[in-house]
């Protein structure tokens, strides 16, 4: 009986490992355009000093637009991947 029980906390243990593993984000494969500056296969936070906020998401995954720098703050819009947004109080845009 208790290797049974053994057992099973194994294989649970085994699957929250699997399922955590999975949900783990990934780089976007595309292109994101930030006033002008090209990012391939983006990933994570990119500030900008410069308003309005233009984004050219050419990614398969959506961008979002952060109130803030360092993607804080509220979040102003999103950008569906192929799209394209001029943000007039954006601060930072997240994708990946």
């Amino acid at each position: 009986m208790r290797r049974v029980a053994f057992a099973m906390g194994v294989l649970a243990t085994a699957l929250a490992l699997a399922l955590t593993a999975s949900s783990t984000a990934h780089a976007a494969s595309g292109r994101l355009l930030v006033n002008g500056n090209l990012y391939s296969d983006p990933s994570g936070c990119y500030d900008s000093q410069n308003w309005p906020l233009r984004v050219d998401n050419r990614t398969d995954q959506t961008a979002v637009v952060f109130a803030q720098s360092g993607c804080r703050g509220s979040i102003i819009e999103t950008v569906p991947p192929g799209g394209a947004v001029i943000s007039e109080f954006g601060a930072s845009v997240q994708v990946g």
